[in-house]
Formats: structure tokens, sequence, C-alpha cells
């Protein structure tokens, strides 16, 4: 995760990954796969060569667990911005996994999603192109600390208060 769990906002036109346009028969750098592409092309794929791999929010993070290691990024959907089974994707990878790639959030994310995606273990977001990256910016400002734990301060507030 990048440091100080400071989030990284995604310009399509400038981001290195992408989902190829065609059927993948030879490895290639920052190409972003389905989850069933990776496991067609995985015994072929370098490990040198990065690769990110697109999953959906029913995915059971955990059963892939001997693949992580081989990941540079992992991309979570949200198909709709209420519904919020990625945010628990990503805290597994984060928290209990261990995950060290890019956690990107996909699909249906707005502004007011922003604190929770931090909080929950998403280093990069790829916004709807209907949202202001001064309001997404704005978002992640609203709170200066959390009384619970997260990804980014595991403990919570009353264990951090000095006496």
């Amino acid at each position: 995760m990048s440091a100080a769990g400071v989030m990284r906002f995604v310009d399509p036109t400038q981001d290195p990954w992408k989902a190829p346009a065609e059927a993948v028969s030879l490895p290639k750098a920052y190409a972003l796969l389905s989850l069933d592409q990776w496991t067609d092309l995985r015994g072929l794929w370098p490990a040198a060569v990065p690769v990110g791999v697109v999953l959906a929010n029913t995915v059971d993070v955990q059963a892939l667990v001997s693949e992580l290691p081989r990941w540079s990024l992992v991309a979570l959907q949200f198909p709709k911005w209420t519904d919020g089974r990625a945010y628990s994707q990503a805290r597994l990878l984060r928290a209990r996994l261990r995950f060290k790639g890019e956690v990107r959030a996909t699909g249906e994310v707005v502004a007011d999603m922003l604190p929770l995606l931090q909080r929950s273990g998403f280093d990069a977001a790829l916004m709807r192109p209907d949202q202001s990256l001064d309001a997404a910016r704005r978002a992640l400002r609203f709170f200066a600390s959390h009384y619970q734990g997260d990804v980014i301060q595991s403990r919570p507030l009353f264990t951090r208060i000095e006496a």
C-alpha cells in the first residue's frame, strides 16, 4: 500500500494497465486480465512480467492466496456504488493476506466512497467519469482520525490516547 495510505487517482489516458482488446496468447507487461484469462495463462506468465487481475466482488480472495505473489495489481469491482463487497475483499487482501501490490477500486466509484476505500485498503481509484477529482480529494480530508482501527492504523483510538 502506498505510504501513509495516500490514495492515487487513476487517469485512464495515462494508465499503463490495459485490458487486452483480444484473446491473450503471449504475456505482455501491464496486462490487466480477468481471473479466467489469468487461470488460462498463469503457467506461461514469466514472474518478471507485471500482471494485474480484475476480480468480481463475488470472488473469494482468500481462495487466491497462492496467486497473490504473482500479481502486481488487483482491481476490485463496484458494479453499483451501494454494493460494498469489494471493501471486504480489499480489507482481506491487505490485513489478512498481506497483499503488497496495488489494490484498485473500479466501476461505480464515487467521491463519497473515498474515505472508506482508503480505510479498507485501496490505494488507487478509477473514478466514475462524472465524478470531480477535487470533490474526491476533499472527501479524503473529511475526518482527521477514526475511532475504529483500519488497515492504515490498526489500533483503535482509545489505545492511542495517552493518559
